[in-house]
């Protein structure tokens, strides 16, 4: 497997998690009591996910020589 190939499928995981994330998060905000600290380290792990993403993507798209 090629070195794109292997960027797109890490992309596809890390959108599904962050996806999966925004579920739970939407869940727990629902319940009470809340759980403050689990719903700060999860929207913490969530804006990982998204740098990570940007990242990701930046890689993917290729130079645009002005």
């Amino acid at each position: 497997m090629d070195h794109l190939n292997q960027l797109r499928d890490r992309l596809s995981a890390l959108k599904q998690e962050h996806r999966d994330l925004d579920d739970i998060l939407t869940r727990l905000e629902e319940t009470y009591p809340r759980d403050e600290l689990q719903m700060r380290r999860l929207k913490k792990r969530k804006l990982q996910l998204k740098d990570d993403i940007v990242k990701i993507e930046g890689m993917l798209i290729p130079d645009i020589i002005a």
